[in-house]
């Protein structure tokens, strides 16, 4: 059997051999490069048309999006300055919730930044304290009663 198949494979080398190699002129070449090149730029015949569409809907989309992205920005800051307000009105209402539940200062309470729980106690805590030294009215006088004389031993 590996006899057929050799000989199968001779003739079809020698048939193939057989045909002459198409060989071609320079004038032919050119006419079959230039009609190649004709098809090809007859798919691309509107380009330059196409092109201008194009540029022409980029710009309107550019102004488009521009306007779009003004209102955008716009839309942001609005919403941030109504946020900013919803919260100090938030914390108004808790300041003055909690000098009304606690009876310290509102004024003052609102004036501290941070925790208002935290702030209520401190105020508390400084108005609950007891001073550490005696009060002395004004003028720097000592009151009467404070004054007292202690006598001190000698020592002989």
């Amino acid at each position: 059997m590996p006899e057929h198949t050799e000989e199968k494979v001779e003739e079809a080398t020698q048939s193939a051999s057989a045909e002459p190699e198409r060989t071609f002129t320079q004038a032919e070449m050119d006419a079959i490069i230039g009609d190649r090149l004709k098809r090809e730029r007859a798919k691309y015949a509107d380009y330059d048309e196409l092109k201008g569409k194009a540029a022409k809907y980029d710009e309107a989309e550019e102004a488009s999006k521009s306007e779009l992205q003004k209102a955008v920005e716009e839309r942001d800051r609005l919403k941030a300055e109504v946020e900013r307000l919803n919260a100090e009105r938030t914390r108004a209402d808790e300041i003055a919730k909690a000098a009304r539940e606690s009876g310290v200062d509102a004024e003052l309470l609102s004036r501290m930044s941070g925790d208002i729980a935290e702030n209520v106690a401190f105020l508390k805590q400084q108005a609950d304290a007891k001073p550490k030294y005696g009060q002395v009215p004004d003028g720097g006088e000592e009151p009467k009663a404070a004054a007292q004389k202690v006598e001190i031993p000698t020592m002989i």
